[in-house]
């Protein structure tokens, strides 16, 4: 299991930008897909962007896509999630995650998550 540590999160205003991070522990974390998860209390944890072990497949949630951008390093043990154009609805504790498969986007898949960091919008 590999430990996952997010950082980048704030209070911003609506049309901002943040980028958040995520630092995997093992460099081992290359062969794992990686993805990005949003929960706001009291309801399910919800699917944000996935990007494959080799990084030549992403996929986003229609409520972020054109907005939002998932990559990794070379390395394949660090997640950035580029968040542009941020409305109040993205309000949320976001996670990183990691899957033994290649590539996948249902939370059930992720075996190691990361504490969370929490992303506020205000209007």
């Amino acid at each position: 299991q590999v430990q996952l540590g997010e950082s980048g999160g704030g209070s911003v205003q609506a049309g901002d930008s943040l980028r958040l991070s995520c630092v995997a522990s093992r460099r081992s974390s290359a062969h794992y897909g990686m993805g990005w998860f949003r929960q706001v209390q009291g309801k399910e944890r919800e699917f944000v962007a996935a990007i494959s072990r080799n990084a030549n497949m992403t996929d986003y949630a229609n409520s972020v896509k054109d907005r939002f951008t998932i990559s990794r390093n070379d390395l394949g043990n660090t997640l950035h999630l580029q968040m542009n154009s941020l409305k109040p609805e993205d309000t949320a504790v976001y996670y990183c995650a990691a899957t033994l498969k290649p590539y996948s986007v249902s939370a059930a898949d992720f075996h190691s998550w990361g504490q969370g960091t929490q992303v506020t919008v205000s209007s």
